[in-house]
């Protein structure tokens, strides 16, 4: 169960959770509470499931749409998921 203080969206939640969420199907799945299906940067009454795809930097909605785009999360250009910093190899 996902920690309350980690659900408003913010880089550093978003990254928190990366350390706990497993990573299935070329994504992780996070979650954030949600305002008209985006993420919310303020605790609301939804919790909604997102999706990282750090093989191109975008995170998707529950329908699979790209809502967001950082290349920052994109390990094309650099970014390692923290699960993968304890290893020798990344995604």
């Amino acid at each position: 169960m996902t920690d309350n203080n980690l659900l408003t969206f913010s880089d550093e939640n978003l990254l928190k959770q990366l350390e706990f969420s497993e990573y299935e199907f070329g994504f992780y799945r996070v979650k954030f509470f949600s305002l008209n299906g985006l993420p919310s940067t303020v605790k609301t009454n939804t919790v909604s499931d997102f999706y990282l795809y750090p093989s191109g930097g975008a995170l998707r909605d529950e329908n699979f749409n790209i809502i967001f785009y950082n290349s920052k999360y994109d390990i094309y250009r650099g970014f390692v998921p923290p699960q993968g910093k304890n290893t020798k190899e990344t995604i």
